[in-house]
Protein backbone atom coordinates (compact mmCIF):
# COMPACT_ATOMS: atom_id res chain seq x y z
CA UNK A 1 0.00 0.00 0.00
CA UNK A 2 2.78 2.18 1.05
CA UNK A 3 5.01 1.43 -2.18
CA UNK A 4 1.68 2.17 -4.21
CA UNK A 5 1.10 5.20 -3.05
CA UNK A 6 4.57 6.73 -3.06
CA UNK A 7 4.94 4.93 -6.68
CA UNK A 8 2.26 7.46 -7.48
CA UNK A 9 3.66 10.68 -6.21
CA UNK A 10 6.35 11.54 -8.91
CA UNK A 11 3.87 11.94 -11.36
CA UNK A 12 1.74 14.12 -9.36
CA UNK A 13 4.14 16.26 -8.14
CA UNK A 14 5.41 16.60 -12.25
CA UNK A 15 1.50 17.58 -12.71
CA UNK A 16 1.39 19.79 -10.00
CA UNK A 17 4.95 21.67 -11.10
CA UNK A 18 3.38 22.36 -14.38
CA UNK A 19 -0.38 22.90 -13.14
CA UNK A 20 1.41 25.24 -10.94
CA UNK A 21 3.18 27.30 -13.44
CA UNK A 22 -0.04 28.56 -14.70
CA UNK A 23 -0.88 29.25 -11.34
CA UNK A 24 2.07 31.65 -10.87
CA UNK A 25 1.64 33.34 -14.16
CA UNK A 26 -2.05 34.44 -13.10
CA UNK A 27 -0.56 35.38 -9.49
CA UNK A 28 2.11 37.35 -11.37
CA UNK A 29 -0.56 39.30 -13.08
CA UNK A 30 -1.76 40.38 -9.75
CA UNK A 31 1.10 41.21 -8.04
CA UNK A 32 2.49 43.58 -10.44
CA UNK A 33 -0.81 45.37 -10.32
CA UNK A 34 -0.90 45.22 -6.56
CA UNK A 35 2.65 45.98 -6.00
CA UNK A 36 2.05 49.61 -7.91
CA UNK A 37 -1.01 50.90 -7.11
CA UNK A 38 -2.39 48.45 -3.78
CA UNK A 39 -5.13 47.60 -5.87
CA UNK A 40 -6.62 43.81 -6.30
CA UNK A 41 -7.40 43.58 -9.69
CA UNK A 42 -10.44 41.35 -9.51
CA UNK A 43 -10.56 41.77 -13.65
CA UNK A 44 -7.50 40.06 -14.03
CA UNK A 45 -9.12 36.45 -14.32
CA UNK A 46 -11.96 38.37 -17.24
CA UNK A 47 -9.16 40.26 -19.32
CA UNK A 48 -7.66 36.43 -19.43
CA UNK A 49 -10.70 34.86 -20.65
CA UNK A 50 -11.33 37.90 -23.58
CA UNK A 51 -8.02 37.70 -24.58
CA UNK A 52 -8.48 33.75 -24.67
CA UNK A 53 -11.72 33.90 -26.78
CA UNK A 54 -10.59 36.76 -29.06
CA UNK A 55 -7.37 34.89 -30.19
CA UNK A 56 -9.86 31.77 -30.54
CA UNK A 57 -12.48 34.72 -32.84
CA UNK A 58 -9.51 35.51 -35.35
CA UNK A 59 -7.77 32.44 -35.31
CA UNK A 60 -11.35 30.10 -36.01
CA UNK A 61 -13.22 32.78 -38.50
CA UNK A 62 -15.51 33.53 -35.57
CA UNK A 63 -14.06 36.84 -35.90
CA UNK A 64 -11.95 37.19 -38.81
CA UNK A 65 -9.37 34.89 -40.73
CA UNK A 66 -6.00 35.24 -39.32
CA UNK A 67 -3.50 33.25 -38.54
CA UNK A 68 -2.66 31.71 -34.68
CA UNK A 69 -0.06 34.61 -34.44
CA UNK A 70 -1.62 37.41 -35.61
CA UNK A 71 -4.52 36.21 -33.46
CA UNK A 72 -2.60 36.01 -30.40
CA UNK A 73 -0.61 39.62 -31.56
CA UNK A 74 -3.98 41.58 -32.06
CA UNK A 75 -6.03 39.83 -28.71
CA UNK A 76 -2.59 41.42 -27.16
CA UNK A 77 -3.38 44.64 -28.73
CA UNK A 78 -7.13 44.43 -28.04
CA UNK A 79 -6.39 43.65 -24.02
CA UNK A 80 -3.81 45.98 -23.99
CA UNK A 81 -6.18 48.28 -24.87
CA UNK A 82 -9.03 47.10 -22.54
CA UNK A 83 -6.63 47.06 -19.66
CA UNK A 84 -5.69 50.92 -20.25
CA UNK A 85 -9.22 52.13 -20.53
CA UNK A 86 -9.75 50.07 -16.90
CA UNK A 87 -6.82 51.88 -15.43
CA UNK A 88 -8.01 55.62 -17.03
CA UNK A 89 -11.61 55.18 -15.91
CA UNK A 90 -10.50 54.12 -12.14
CA UNK A 91 -6.86 56.45 -11.96
CA UNK A 92 -9.04 59.13 -10.18
CA UNK A 93 -9.89 57.05 -7.16
CA UNK A 94 -6.41 55.08 -6.99
CA UNK A 95 -4.87 57.69 -5.13
CA UNK A 96 -7.93 58.28 -2.68
CA UNK A 97 -8.96 54.89 -1.73
CA UNK A 98 -7.40 51.15 -2.21
CA UNK A 99 -10.42 49.93 -1.64
CA UNK A 100 -12.80 51.59 -3.82
CA UNK A 101 -10.12 51.20 -6.45
CA UNK A 102 -10.55 47.21 -5.93
CA UNK A 103 -14.19 47.21 -5.55
CA UNK A 104 -14.76 49.57 -8.89
CA UNK A 105 -11.81 46.28 -10.51
CA UNK A 106 -14.85 44.06 -9.48
CA UNK A 107 -17.63 46.28 -11.67
CA UNK A 108 -15.10 46.11 -14.98
CA UNK A 109 -14.89 42.22 -14.53
CA UNK A 110 -18.65 41.58 -14.39
CA UNK A 111 -18.67 44.12 -17.89
CA UNK A 112 -15.95 42.51 -19.90
CA UNK A 113 -17.66 39.26 -18.40
CA UNK A 114 -20.75 40.65 -20.02
CA UNK A 115 -18.96 41.54 -23.30
CA UNK A 116 -17.92 37.90 -23.78
CA UNK A 117 -20.92 36.38 -23.57
CA UNK A 118 -22.61 39.08 -25.92
CA UNK A 119 -20.15 38.83 -28.37
CA UNK A 120 -18.90 35.08 -28.34
CA UNK A 121 -22.28 33.44 -26.04
CA UNK A 122 -22.65 30.77 -23.84
CA UNK A 123 -21.14 28.30 -26.09
CA UNK A 124 -17.96 25.91 -24.94
CA UNK A 125 -15.58 25.83 -27.40
CA UNK A 126 -11.85 24.18 -27.94
CA UNK A 127 -8.66 26.49 -28.42
CA UNK A 128 -5.42 24.32 -28.79
CA UNK A 129 -1.71 25.43 -29.16
CA UNK A 130 -0.08 25.12 -32.56
CA UNK A 131 2.95 23.06 -31.24
CA UNK A 132 4.31 19.42 -32.11
CA UNK A 133 2.61 16.60 -30.21
CA UNK A 134 5.18 14.24 -28.80
CA UNK A 135 5.67 12.40 -25.18
CA UNK A 136 8.39 10.39 -23.21
CA UNK A 137 8.73 8.81 -19.86
CA UNK A 138 11.47 10.06 -17.69
CA UNK A 139 11.43 8.20 -13.94
CA UNK A 140 8.21 7.04 -14.11
CA UNK A 141 6.93 10.20 -15.01
CA UNK A 142 5.39 11.10 -18.42
CA UNK A 143 6.37 14.00 -20.23
CA UNK A 144 4.26 15.42 -22.98
CA UNK A 145 5.10 18.26 -25.26
CA UNK A 146 2.37 20.69 -23.36
CA UNK A 147 4.19 20.16 -20.32
CA UNK A 148 7.46 21.62 -21.98
CA UNK A 149 6.00 24.28 -23.67
CA UNK A 150 4.37 25.44 -19.69
CA UNK A 151 7.66 25.17 -18.37
CA UNK A 152 9.44 26.53 -21.24
CA UNK A 153 7.09 29.69 -21.58
CA UNK A 154 6.99 29.96 -17.77
CA UNK A 155 10.88 30.17 -17.68
CA UNK A 156 11.14 32.68 -20.59
CA UNK A 157 8.42 35.09 -19.03
CA UNK A 158 9.96 35.37 -15.80
CA UNK A 159 13.35 35.68 -17.03
CA UNK A 160 12.16 38.45 -19.52
CA UNK A 161 10.24 39.85 -16.63
CA UNK A 162 13.13 40.05 -14.32
CA UNK A 163 15.55 41.68 -17.09
CA UNK A 164 12.52 44.45 -17.83
CA UNK A 165 12.63 45.25 -14.06
CA UNK A 166 16.01 45.09 -12.99
CA UNK A 167 17.28 46.23 -16.02
CA UNK A 168 15.23 49.31 -17.55
CA UNK A 169 14.16 52.75 -16.43
CA UNK A 170 10.88 52.09 -16.13
CA UNK A 171 11.29 48.68 -14.30
CA UNK A 172 13.68 51.13 -11.60
CA UNK A 173 10.73 53.61 -11.25
CA UNK A 174 8.04 50.43 -10.84
CA UNK A 175 10.51 48.96 -8.05
CA UNK A 176 10.93 52.55 -6.57
CA UNK A 177 7.01 53.29 -6.76
CA UNK A 178 6.25 49.77 -5.14
CA UNK A 179 8.66 50.04 -2.08
CA UNK A 180 8.02 54.02 -1.44
CA UNK A 181 5.16 55.62 -3.28
CA UNK A 182 5.12 58.99 -1.42
CA UNK A 183 8.92 59.66 -1.98
CA UNK A 184 8.61 58.44 -5.58
CA UNK A 185 6.01 61.17 -6.00
CA UNK A 186 8.24 63.83 -4.38
CA UNK A 187 11.06 62.51 -6.29
CA UNK A 188 8.91 63.63 -9.80
CA UNK A 189 8.65 60.02 -10.67
CA UNK A 190 5.28 59.67 -12.71
CA UNK A 191 3.08 57.21 -10.44
CA UNK A 192 0.33 56.73 -13.40
CA UNK A 193 2.76 55.94 -16.21
CA UNK A 194 4.27 53.02 -13.91
CA UNK A 195 0.68 51.94 -12.62
CA UNK A 196 -0.33 51.50 -16.49
CA UNK A 197 2.72 49.89 -17.31
CA UNK A 198 1.64 47.11 -14.32
CA UNK A 199 -2.00 46.53 -16.21
CA UNK A 200 -0.07 46.33 -19.50
CA UNK A 201 2.17 43.54 -18.48
CA UNK A 202 -0.59 42.01 -16.42
CA UNK A 203 -2.91 42.17 -19.30
CA UNK A 204 -0.07 39.85 -21.06
CA UNK A 205 0.87 38.00 -18.49
CA UNK A 206 -3.08 36.34 -18.30
CA UNK A 207 -2.62 36.30 -21.89
CA UNK A 208 0.08 33.55 -21.94
CA UNK A 209 -1.66 32.03 -19.04
CA UNK A 210 -5.41 31.63 -20.78
CA UNK A 211 -3.38 30.34 -23.59
CA UNK A 212 -1.84 27.96 -21.68
CA UNK A 213 -4.81 27.03 -19.31
CA UNK A 214 -7.35 26.34 -21.79
CA UNK A 215 -5.91 23.47 -23.99
CA UNK A 216 -6.23 21.44 -20.53
CA UNK A 217 -10.19 22.05 -20.11
CA UNK A 218 -12.13 23.81 -22.49
CA UNK A 219 -12.88 27.69 -23.39
CA UNK A 220 -16.49 28.95 -22.25
CA UNK A 221 -16.97 32.40 -20.21
CA UNK A 222 -15.77 31.53 -17.35
CA UNK A 223 -13.51 28.85 -17.58
CA UNK A 224 -10.33 31.16 -17.51
CA UNK A 225 -11.72 33.32 -14.93
CA UNK A 226 -12.83 30.48 -12.33
CA UNK A 227 -9.11 29.07 -13.07
CA UNK A 228 -7.81 32.46 -11.93
CA UNK A 229 -9.43 31.72 -8.55
CA UNK A 230 -6.11 29.58 -8.10
CA UNK A 231 -3.88 32.38 -9.31
CA UNK A 232 -5.18 34.74 -6.26
CA UNK A 233 -4.47 31.75 -3.86
CA UNK A 234 -1.03 31.33 -5.14
CA UNK A 235 -0.68 34.92 -4.80
CA UNK A 236 -1.62 34.63 -1.45
CA UNK A 237 0.41 32.22 -0.48
CA UNK A 238 4.11 34.34 -2.16
CA UNK A 239 2.71 36.90 0.52
CA UNK A 240 1.30 39.07 -2.29
CA UNK A 241 3.69 41.76 -2.33
CA UNK A 242 6.45 39.30 -4.07
CA UNK A 243 6.80 38.61 -8.10
CA UNK A 244 9.11 35.42 -6.88
CA UNK A 245 6.38 34.26 -4.32
CA UNK A 246 3.99 34.22 -6.89
CA UNK A 247 6.07 32.08 -8.93
CA UNK A 248 6.52 29.98 -6.11
CA UNK A 249 3.43 29.91 -4.68
CA UNK A 250 1.81 28.95 -7.88
CA UNK A 251 3.88 25.79 -7.62
CA UNK A 252 3.15 25.31 -4.23
CA UNK A 253 -0.83 25.31 -4.86
CA UNK A 254 0.09 23.66 -8.00
CA UNK A 255 1.09 20.67 -5.72
CA UNK A 256 -0.60 21.10 -2.72
CA UNK A 257 -3.86 20.75 -5.05
CA UNK A 258 -3.08 17.62 -6.77
CA UNK A 259 -1.73 15.57 -3.77
CA UNK A 260 -4.50 16.92 -1.73
CA UNK A 261 -7.29 15.59 -5.15
CA UNK A 262 -5.44 12.35 -4.81
CA UNK A 263 -4.80 11.60 -1.77
CA UNK A 264 -7.23 12.93 0.03
CA UNK A 265 -10.71 13.82 -1.79
CA UNK A 266 -12.93 10.69 -2.03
Amino acid sequence: MLKALIGDLPPLLWSGIVSGCLYGLGALGLVMIYKSSRVVNFAHGNFAGLAAFLVYGFSSGALAEVSWGGSVAMALAIVAGVAALSYALIAPIVFKSDLASTIATLGIGLVVQGVIQLVFGAEIVNLDLPIPRFGFSLAGVRITSYDVTVLAVTSLIIGSLFLVIERTRLGIAFRATSSNPFASRVCGLDLRRVHLFSWLVSAALGLVAALLIVPTTFLSSTTVSSFMLQAFTAAVVGGFASLPGAALGGILVGIATNLFSFYVSP
